[in-house]
């Protein structure tokens, strides 16, 4: 199959590197990746400035380009321009770092599989749940499987996977479980610093997520140490709450 795949931490990223190596012998892997890190840049796409696209070095190991735009740009990219053929699916990741509740909102890497799905191609995005160096190569092997499944999962056109994985030796993850989007967000704060001319400036420094949900969602079961893959889309529709505000009779157009 040939595969596009992306993400949100840089075109040379290690996560990258590993999704690579492990789907490079059995399929036609093309990269198509930021150049630098674009972490929760969301489905921001560039259209004010030019975007500018740079062949992976020879000592990447990988076949691709490194783009000076966004994660949807690079899908964009890849599926228009730079592949020399349409690929057959898109993966985002291995991403640094767990995508799960409101996170989903910010990531560039589940934008980017969404932009795959949009253009209507299977697609997913693949988290480790750490920010710590990690092995991947379990999350690698497991997005592996998931190519070779997707065709018989039933996912629909428009939509995409994201998974999350635990940051546990294999031993220790406790299964698969497939799960709605939690309401978890990060409690953020802010650390404030001046500089050395004496202006005053913040860094975001927020990493402790609240709001969880319960356990069939995605941040409750990720900590209890499951495989989470939640289905997404880009309709933001509540259509529950649609349909009763349809029952609402509001007269919003009366200039009187």
């Amino acid at each position: 199959m040939r595969l596009l795949i992306t993400n949100d931490d840089g075109a040379y990223a290690p996560g990258i590197k590993t999704l690579y190596r492990a789907l490079a012998p059995e399929h036609e892997v093309w990269v198509v990746a930021p150049e630098t890190e674009q972490s929760a840049v969301g489905h921001a796409i560039t259209l004010a400035d030019p975007i500018r696209v740079h062949p992976l070095t020879p000592e990447s190991g990988m076949q691709g380009w490194a783009v000076a735009g966004t994660p949807a740009d690079c899908v964009k990219l890849g599926v228009h321009e730079l592949l020399p053929q349409p690929p057959q699916m898109v993966l985002s990741g291995i991403n640094l770092g767990a995508n799960v509740g409101v996170n989903l909102l910010y990531s560039g890497t589940v934008s980017a599989a969404t932009e795959g799905a949009i253009l209507g191609l299977p697609a997913l995005s693949i988290s480790l749940a750490s920010h710590a160096p990690f092995d991947f190569s379990f999350a690698a092997s497991l997005a592996a499987r998931l190519v070779a499944a997707f065709p018989g999962l039933g996912v629909p056109p428009g939509v995409s996977l994201n998974v999350n994985v635990p940051a546990l030796p294999p031993e220790k993850i406790q299964g698969v479980r497939f799960c709605r989007q939690s309401t978890a967000r990060l409690e953020e704060r802010f650390l404030r610093r001046t500089d050395p001319r004496g202006h005053v400036y913040y860094w975001q420094a927020g990493e402790k997520m609240g709001g969880e949900g319960d356990d069939l969602t995605d941040y409750p079961a990720l900590r209890q140490g499951y495989v989470t893959i939640t289905p997404v889309g880009p309709d933001l529709t509540r259509h529950r709450l649609l349909e009763d505000l349809r029952q609402h009779s509001l007269d919003l157009l009366n200039q009187e």
